[in-house]
């Protein structure tokens, strides 16, 4: 166990000190407690390193939003216990962190597993409305579908202790952490970047996975220059608890081999297992390619970053709707709107997009536009605010802007709330 000074993260170490450092990471809603039953075998070879998330586990709850300011807050801890080179698994968003170092700090990672993890995480979407849930209702219906997205139905009713301690392990974690780590989960997306990484990677999935499923992994695959797939049978996302023989076999054998190769000059375990689920060579799959930014005027053109910022303020399904719609007469101005509203005005630092929201909530009222009134307040729901916050500056509208103006948002408000907010059964 261990304190924790600002800007690091609570870890433990467990195995002999003169063994080489394995870290390894945690999926969203887990403590480091989810590799249990990998680490009686992962000791004998190697100094195992666990950390838990913020707010995880009894975790200080210092929010961090972002991939990287994970990995930064990784290797700080790392430094200030002396490591500096090490194998690293992780399942997971602690795959997305493990991903994101081989980028960025190469020369630290000397072999890496990603597991249950991907490249992007399903939609930006998907994770920014599961924060909007959780800031209206707590963890308790993250905590409540746990099971069926973690576990394959068979286990899932065959190990109901193992079932309800998943549960627990959610309920305990700090809500605005989990909000931030859907943040950050919401933004990673290195689909572009996976030739870059240059060290040996096992790509480790359930068969029956269905958060980052067999298709995720392949892309990795087919992305990451030295990479192989391993498939684990009758296991979902939660593979190191679900199948933990297999995944553990996995994982010595690729990071033996692997140091092997990077690591000359440092003691090798002897005895490698052999694999007992079937490593599978996977076909180049392409990812999609982002278009540079086009310079115009001699600046860089603010098109790209203003789209990226509509699409994560208003959704991808509200952005793709209305440039679906677009034709020959509307195409301009909707590039209008996109570079001059999202990438000049939006962009800007001096508020950030809660205070933005509520400007755009007021300001659409006071002029009586409330056909865009929907679509601001599930953005501003996206952007933090609370549907006791968006209360309030309607109510406050009502002052200043008129009874009938606000009677009519509060019916439109209200409505999107109650969607955005209800839990799934």
């Amino acid at each position: 166990m261990s304190d924790t000074p600002p800007n690091t993260l609570q870890y433990r170490f467990d195995g002999p000190e003169d063994a080489p450092v394995l870290v390894i990471g945690p999926s969203l809603g887990t403590t480091w407690h989810m590799w249990d039953r990998q680490i009686p075998e992962l000791t004998q070879h190697w100094r195992v390193f666990r950390y838990d998330l913020p707010g995880h586990g009894g975790a200080p709850a210092r929010p961090a939003s972002a991939v990287a300011e994970l990995g930064d807050r990784l290797l700080a801890t790392l430094d200030g216990v002396g490591v500096q080179r090490f194998g690293y698994a992780g399942c997971s968003i602690g795959g997305a962190i493990g991903a994101d170092l081989a980028l960025r700090h190469p020369q630290r990672v000397a072999a890496l597993a990603l597991v249950a993890s991907s490249a992007r995480f399903g939609s930006a979407d998907e994770f920014r409305q599961r924060g909007v849930i959780v800031r209206t209702n707590g963890l308790e219906p993250m905590a409540r579908t746990a099971p069926e997205r973690w576990f394959t139905p068979a286990f899932a009713a065959a190990q109901p202790a193992i079932v309800e301690w998943a549960v627990q392990m959610v309920r305990t974690t700090d809500p605005g952490c989990y909000i931030a780590a859907c943040e950050a989960l919401a933004a990673f997306d290195i689909r572009t970047e996976l030739a870059r990484i240059p060290v040996p990677t096992l790509v480790l999935v359930g068969a029956e996975d269905r958060v980052t499923g067999p298709g995720d992994a392949r892309t990795l695959v087919a992305g990451i220059p030295d990479a192989r797939l391993a498939l684990v049978p009758g296991a979902s996302h939660l593979a190191p608890v679900e199948q933990p023989g297999a995944v553990t076999d996995l994982l010595l054998t690729h990071f033996s081999a692997a140091w092997q190769d990077t690591q000359a000059g440092i003691p090798m375990p002897q005895s490698v297992p052999r694999l007992t689920t079937p490593v599978l060579p996977v076909a180049e799959i392409g990812t999609a390619e982002e278009e540079p930014e086009a310079v115009a005027g001699g600046r860089a053109d603010p098109y790209a970053p203003g789209m990226r910022i509509r699409r994560e303020v208003l959704g991808d399904a509200q952005v793709d709707g209305v440039m679906a719609a677009a034709d020959d007469f509307t195409d301009e101005f909707q590039q209008l709107v996109t570079r001059y509203a999202w990438g000049e005005v939006w962009s800007r630092e001096g508020l950030d997009r809660r205070a933005r929201s509520t400007v755009t909530l007021t300001a659409l009222v006071a002029s009586g536009r409330l056909e865009s009134l929907a679509a601001h307040t599930r953005a501003a729901l996206r952007n933090g605010l609370t549907p006791a916050e968006i209360k309030e500056v309607l109510m406050q509208t009502a002052v200043y802007c008129g009874i009938p103006a606000a009677s009519a948002a509060f019916t439109i408000a209200q409505s999107v709330i109650q969607a955005e907010t209800t839990p799934p059964e």
